[in-house]
């Protein structure tokens, strides 16, 4: 709320200002139940015309991993949501933890979208800047934008870990040191950066302010909306990105998830009622398997160490990894149950129906 109310009043100052915002579904659901006044101040952001809301999994799941259309119709159920609430569609897809490789660009481009947000990691780059917007490498009409994660993380992750916070001065020299022929910059940073992982009394929400609104009054910067960005910047090259990739960890792929045994049992047992679960036909039954595929339940069962095991643990409920799976595979056993209940009880039915038409009793007789 605070950074909602800090980013209208900049907005209203300096129009020129542009922001995105990736919100999942099941944000928006609790928001809807437990914050509405949430909800109402990025009402007020998107009516400015300066805010785009980007599209994703509805679930924020690892829906992209799994077989047949699940994917597709989450961010189909996504971007009705996104245009009850704040009136637009993106053309632009950023996907659960931006996780990207050359395949979800290709599905993604089948549903409309030009264009796509993921990290601007050092081994898919080679030698090339993150600072370009670039083109699949099969799909013409589709373009890659990439995040400077040194410079996101400079502020979200490293902002005040020194005996100084980090200025504003310094922040913009970083920025006018790239060279010219370099033309986008993305900033990407979770959101929760302002006022929870950076508290107010580090400064942080000064810093935002006196950056942004410097920002807005020097020549050498304009900013733009993802979906301006792929509209009116020429592609600099293609991009190939065979495996997957992500933002999670210091390895930047899946293995935040489905990187240890307990995870990608967890997640293979997730998948496998999927069929039972869509042949039944039951909103309720299919919203709760939908909700055990935000992905971070299986965040929660990492056993990484070091600096990513810290992060895992920070955000973790559960005492311990096995804690978070035992968990989780308690909660699906009961649930997997409970779909084999109602798909039996809906078998018996359907043959009692049968049973009971007309033209069988008329046979009968």
């Amino acid at each position: 709320m605070p950074t909602n109310a800090l980013l209208l009043k900049l907005i209203r100052k300096n129009p020129q200002l542009k922001i995105a915002f990736s919100i999942s579904g099941i944000t928006i659901d609790q928001l809807e139940e437990y914050a509405p006044e949430v909800l109402d101040s990025f009402r007020s952001l998107a009516e400015t015309g300066s805010v785009e809301f980007l599209a994703e999994t509805y679930y924020h799941s690892l829906a992209c991993m799994m077989p047949g259309n699940e994917f597709e119709l989450q961010i189909e159920k996504h971007q009705k949501k996104i245009r009850k609430h704040f009136g637009m569609r993106s053309n632009v897809f950023r996907n659960t933890e931006l996780i990207y490789n050359d395949h979800i660009g290709e599905r993604i481009n089948k549903m409309g979208f030009k264009g796509v947000f993921t990290d601007g990691i050092d081994r898919i780059l080679g030698n090339e800047s993150p600072h370009h917007i670039f083109e699949h490498p099969q799909v013409e009409d589709l373009k890659i934008l990439l995040r400077n994660y040194r410079l996101s993380d400079d502020i979200a992750f490293r902002f005040s870990q020194k005996t100084l916070p980090l200025t504003v001065n310094q922040y913009t020299t970083w920025l006018n040191a790239i060279p010219q022929n370099d033309n986008v910059i993305n900033l990407a940073l979770d959101y929760e950066t302002f006022g929870e992982h950076q508290k107010k009394d580090t400064g942080i929400f000064s810093f935002l302010e006196n950056l942004l609104t410097s920002l807005t009054k020097k020549k050498t910067f304009r900013f733009m909306t993802p979906s301006e960005a792929i509209e009116t910047i020429i592609p600099h090259s293609t991009l190939s990105v065979p495996t997957f990739i992500s933002w999670a960890d210091e390895e930047r792929d899946l293995s935040a998830w489905l990187g240890n045994e307990m995870q990608r049992d967890a997640f293979d047992s997730l998948i496998k009622p999927e069929a039972d679960i869509k042949s039944l036909g039951d909103k309720t039954i299919l919203k709760q398997w939908r909700t055990l595929q935000t992905s971070d339940h299986f965040y929660y069962m990492s056993t990484k160490k070091g600096n990513d095991g810290g992060i895992h643990s920070y955000f973790s409920p559960y005492s311990s990894p096995y804690e978070a799976f035992i968990n989780y595979m308690n909660v699906l056993t009961d649930f997997t149950l409970l779909v084999k209940i109602n798909k039996s009880a809906a078998a018996g039915r359907k043959k009692t129906r049968r049973l009971a038409t007309p033209q069988e009793y008329t046979v009968t007789a």
